[in-house]
């Protein structure tokens, strides 16, 4: 156009000009090491591959087992073990970006189990820091379901402190990112057990029974759910009774949770000893409150009788409640029991 280019801008046009097509493949070949490199550790470690991955996510599945059938104390020890070789592999090993996200995604179900175990056994503030952790780490999966299981319990953490705001919008959220995944039946049916574990918690009956009866719908269809995630396997029928139970004792009507109790410990499969202990100790406490002490007695015996397998500081504190209420009965029944009770969580934190 008449201009003078000068000779240090004539040699960057030309540079460019030359070497277009090139730098734009080389840039593309850095941002793609680049990006394997931000899901790879910096560390030198051996390799994490898919043996690996199958070794942890057994481990995983056994301490789901063990925290069903033995309680809270041996789980969390388990647990502990568990997330000492994730966080190994996480901060030590080699992996792909696959192998990262599921190596993340363990350590947020982890998270969420150890976060119900401090629920179980405390101490409650380790269980809310876990349930935190467990948020983070599914929310960098990207995993809905994995982020289901966490709110699960941030939930019924927050129910406990009284955070019924911060319950109602988890439960919420959770329907929401069941129906963005097409959750299966069982995912959401954990989620209306927790909508009724508020409602009941606030005395919003009403709200209660439409969360059952969303219960009760899921639950029906359990059989055709395909890919039940690991930390909802345990929802069924039983837990639906069970939480209408808790509607009724909420609503001061102990007598009409008596058949649900009892349909929740008659509906319990094999494999769940803690949970039937849980539920049984809670039939013997209402029927001692109903005045039916023989039976009470009855049911609380058959908790006493898996105590030493189950290890669980709520159930002690169930236990040493219904020895303080069987104490109000002056008969041969109600004084045996409190005393097995007694002589069994000698030593055990009091209630």
């Amino acid at each position: 156009m008449g201009f003078e280019v000068p000779v240090h801008r004539m040699t960057e046009a030309c540079n460019v000009g030359h070497a277009e097509v090139v730098e734009r493949r080389t840039f593309a070949i850095d941002a793609g090491t680049l990006t394997a490199g931000a899901v790879l550790s910096r560390r030198e470690g051996s390799r994490v591959g898919t043996a690996d991955i199958d070794r942890l996510r057994s481990q995983l599945h056994r301490l789901y087992r063990t925290d069903h059938t033995a309680g809270s104390v041996p789980a969390r020890a388990r647990a502990r073990q568990i997330e000492g070789r994730i966080k190994q592999s996480l901060s030590q090993g080699s992996y792909t970006a696959r192998t990262g996200r599921s190596l993340q995604g363990m350590l947020s179900e982890l998270r969420s189990l150890q976060a119900w175990l401090g629920y179980d056994g405390g101490p409650i503030e380790q269980a809310r820091t876990a349930s935190a952790e467990a948020l983070t780490s599914a929310q960098l999966t990207g995993d809905p379901l994995l982020h289901i299981s966490a709110l699960d319990m941030l939930i019924l953490l927050s129910i406990k402190a009284d955070r019924v705001w911060e319950a109602a919008s988890a439960v919420d959220y959770g329907y929401r990112l069941a129906s963005a995944a097409g959750a299966g039946p069982a995912a959401r049916l954990v989620i209306a057990l927790r909508e009724a574990n508020v409602a009941t918690h606030t005395h919003d009956f009403t709200a209660a029974r439409r969360a059952l009866t969303r219960g009760i719908s899921y639950a029906g269809r359990l059989d055709i759910d395909t890919d039940v995630p690991p930390w909802a396997a345990f929802a069924g029928a039983a837990e639906v009774d069970y939480a209408t139970a808790s509607v009724y004792l909420r609503a001061e009507q102990p007598r009409q949770a008596i058949p649900f109790l009892r349909a929740a410990v008659s509906g319990l499969g094999n494999g769940y000893g803690r949970n039937t202990a849980w539920y049984r100790s809670k039939l013997a406490g209402v029927l001692l409150r109903a005045g039916e002490v023989e039976e009470a007695c009855t049911e609380m015996h058959a908790v006493l009788d898996t105590h030493g397998s189950i290890t669980s500081a709520r159930l002690v504190r169930r236990m040493q409640s219904f020895q303080r209420q069987a104490a109000c009965y002056d008969t041969a029944d109600a004084r045996d029991c409190a005393a097995r009770i007694r002589d069994l969580t000698a030593g055990s934190a009091p209630s």
